[in-house]
C-alpha cells in the first residue's frame, strides 16, 4: 500500500517536514557525490557503538537518519513523510516536532543496534524516525482518510482507508519482514522501535491519554 496523500488539513505550513525531506535529499545527493566512503563512515554500525564507544560513534545514531542507500529508499521515507508529518508537526509545533522526530529516530536505531550488536552491516535511513511519526499520527489521527495506492497484480486501485487501518496493516507487516527471506538487510525492528517510541511519546508531548486513546481506538 502506497499513501498518497491524506484529508487531514493542517492550519500551518509544516516548514519542518519541508525542511526535513530538502535536508534529506541534498544529503542523498552528495551521498551520490561522495561515494560509499562517506555513507560508510555516518552510517550506524552496532559493533563499533558497542566496542568503540565514542561520541563520533553515538553521533551516527543521528547522521545514519539522513543517508539513504537508493533512489526508492528515499522517495518511499520521503513520501511517508510528507503524508504523515505535516500534522504532527501542527499539533507538536516545530521545536517540539524537531525534538520528537529525532528521539524517535535515536531510539529506532538504538533497538536495532541492541539486537544486532555484532553487526559491521551499515544501518541508514530516516524510517525509524519516520515510523514515530507514524505512530503519532495513529494515536493523533486514527480516523483521517488517507487516499491509497494498491497495486493488484496488473491493476492499480486508488482508495480512502482510515489511518488506522492503514497504519495497523503497516506495523503488521513489519512484523512479518522480519521473518521473511526477501527483507534484504532492511532494519525492520527500527521500524517497529520507532512507531512504539511514536506512540509512547506523543502523550507526553503533548499532555493526551494516549491509553485511553488506544483503548477506544477500534471503536
Amino acid at each position: 500500500m502506497i499513501p498518497l496523500r491524506d484529508e487531514n488539513p493542517t492550519e500551518n505550513f509544516p516548514y519542518i517536514t519541508v525542511g526535513l525531506i530538502v535536508i534529506n535529499a541534498a544529503v542523498f545527493i552528495y551521498q551520490l557525490i561522495a561515494g560509499r566512503g562517506f555513507t560508510e563512515t555516518f552510517a550506524l554500525k552496532p559493533l563499533y557503538v558497542f566496542e568503540q564507544p565514542g561520541i563520533f560513534n553515538y553521533f551516527t545514531f543521528i547522521s545514519s537518519m539522513f543517508l539513504h542507500g537508493s533512489v526508492g529508499h528515499i522517495l518511499g521515507n520521503m513520501l511517508f513523510l510528507w503524508v504523515f508529518g505535516d500534522n504532527v508537526e501542527d499539533i507538536l509545533g516545530k521545536t517540539k516536532y524537531i525534538i520528537f522526530y529525532l528521539v524517535c529516530g535515536i531510539a529506532a536505531g538504538l533497538l536495532h543496534a541492541l539486537f544486532n550488536m555484532d553487526s559491521k552491516i551499515p544501518t541508514l535511513g530516516a524510517s525509524g524516525a519516520i515510523s514515530g511519526i507514524l505512530g503519532a499520527y495513529l494515536v493523533l489521527f486514527p480516523r483521517a482518510r488517507v487516499l491509497t495506492l494498491i497495486p493488484i497484480f496488473y491493476f492499480i486501485r486508488l482508495i480512502y482507508v482510515p489511518a488506522k487501518f492503514f497504519l495497523g496493516i503497516w506495523f503488521i507487516f513489519q512484523f512479518l519482514y522480519i521473518a521473511s527471506p526477501q527483507s534484504h538487510g532492511v532494519a525492520f525492528l527500527a521500524h517497529i522501535g520507532g512507531f512504539l517510541t511514536g506512540i509512547g511519546l506523543i502523550g507526553i508531548f503533548t499532555g493526551i491519554d494516549t491509553i485511553n486513546r488506544l483503548k477506544n481506538l477500534w471503536r
